[in-house]
């Protein structure tokens, strides 16, 4: 029986990466493999086991047919290499941090994905982003405004197999989530108010 593809998203500062960290022995445990992604600056790897490479190096890899799934985003590269479909073949389920802008593409391609919508109250997240000092304050409500509307859009797709996992409290209980939809069971997760 073939493994599933799980595809994780969420906004900037919600936590992916911390909770692939948390989970990545448990996960596989349940035969689950966590992808590691190809970036196009190595120092976008930190908090992810990411293999840094220049636009150049992912140009040629992607022509050559490296990727099962590629995209741009935030003037980057990321790459999902195509031994994911190794695994997959091989009855492995296979959890990527994906891009929620990707969505629609992954979905053509794996039509069974999962999909787990990664949410933290806005309070939370603006904290988290204005922690990270990345951008300015204008730049972080303009990001938390297209957060909303991105959760909005994706929560109304009915046909969409999703499980909403909130991270605005302890990342222990999230890691707990996460593995319960691994699992394929129902979670009582909702979506995290977004005013």
């Amino acid at each position: 029986m073939a493994g599933r593809l799980i595809y994780l998203i969420g906004p900037s500062g919600s936590g992916k990466d911390s909770l692939l960290d948390a989970a990545r022995t448990r996960l596989a445990e349940r035969n689950c493999r966590v992808v590691r992604r190809v970036i196009t600056r190595s120092a976008e790897a930190r908090g992810e086991a990411a293999r840094g490479v220049s636009l150049d190096e992912f140009t040629q890899l992607e022509a050559q047919g490296e990727f099962a799934l590629s995209w741009r985003a935030n003037g980057l590269c990321y790459g999902i290499p195509r031994e994911i479909d190794d695994w997959l073949a091989a009855g492995q389920n296979v959890l990527v941090n994906g891009s929620r802008g990707h969505l629609p593409a992954t979905r053509l391609r794996y039509p069974d994905l999962l999909v787990l919508l990664l949410t933290v109250e806005q309070s939370v997240l603006r904290v988290r982003l204005q922690a990270r000092g990345r951008e300015s304050i204008v730049e972080i409500e303009a990001r938390l405004a297209r957060n909303a509307r991105f959760s909005e859009q994706v929560l109304g797709q009915h046909d969409l197999a999703l499980s909403v996992i909130d991270n605005s409290g302890a990342l222990a209980d999230t890691v707990e989530c996460l593995l319960k939809c691994v699992d394929g069971q129902s979670t009582a997760s909702t979506p995290a108010p977004q005013g």
